[in-house]
């Protein structure tokens, strides 16, 4: 094991970022629901539309990012070792034993984390963003042709989104004090440097 930079800064800049709007989207959310009185509903109704349009600016950046440096390969699925990633969540972690998947630069995350991160990608974030635009725009929908879909429907799936999204969050953090010491995964987000890290030759892909 090795202590290797291995988030860089873009990457950082955009999970805390990310972090921090979809926070903001969560609590203003679900005053707008009717949850609960924070802010008053007309202001969490405006900072939750801010905080979209920023997190939509954000994801935009960061696909290009993916994209242009090649790290949407962090993303593809892989079963290797996901079942002994799977016991070692369910079991192995409550036991001391060490995490049995090593991550490298070009291997950042595990095989349970790839399938988590895929699924919001593909589901949890367009459900999240169609139904916003959708519900944000509603009066224009029947110029595109959409003018049947009901109001309600609409708020349903975004907090359908909304639940899934919270679920996520809470798993991501509670997953997050799993590395070699409760702390390790949220200094390396900071900091970029990790210090649970395999070597590997250089020019090594993602797999």
């Amino acid at each position: 094991m090795a202590r290797v930079y291995i988030f860089k800064g873009f990457e950082r800049f955009w999970h805390w970022t990310q972090a921090l709007l979809i926070i903001t989207m969560l609590v203003t959310g679900f005053e707008v629901h009717g949850s609960y009185s924070l802010l008053s509903w007309h202001k969490a109704a405006e900072l939750h539309t801010t905080s979209a349009w920023g997190l939509m600016g954000l994801w935009i950046f960061a696909i290009f990012w993916h994209f242009t440096t090649g790290e949407w390969r962090q993303y593809i699925p892989t079963t290797h070792k996901m079942i002994d990633v799977a016991l070692f969540y369910a079991f192995g972690m409550f036991k001391g034993e060490h995490h049995p998947y090593l991550k490298t630069k070009n291997r950042k995350h595990n095989p349970l984390q790839r399938v988590a991160y895929l699924g919001v990608k593909l589901f949890i974030n367009p459900l999240l963003w169609c139904s916003g635009l959708f519900y944000l725009f509603y009066n224009q929908l029947g110029s595109v042709g959409l003018g049947g879909v009901s109001l309600g429907l609409i708020a349903l799936a975004h907090t359908l989104g909304a639940f899934l999204m919270l679920l996520f969050l809470i798993a991501h953090v509670y997953l997050g004090t799993a590395g070699h010491t409760p702390t390790a995964h949220f200094k390396a987000m900071v900091t970029g440097w990790d210090d649970d890290v395999n070597e590997e030759p250089q020019g090594a892909n993602a797999r």
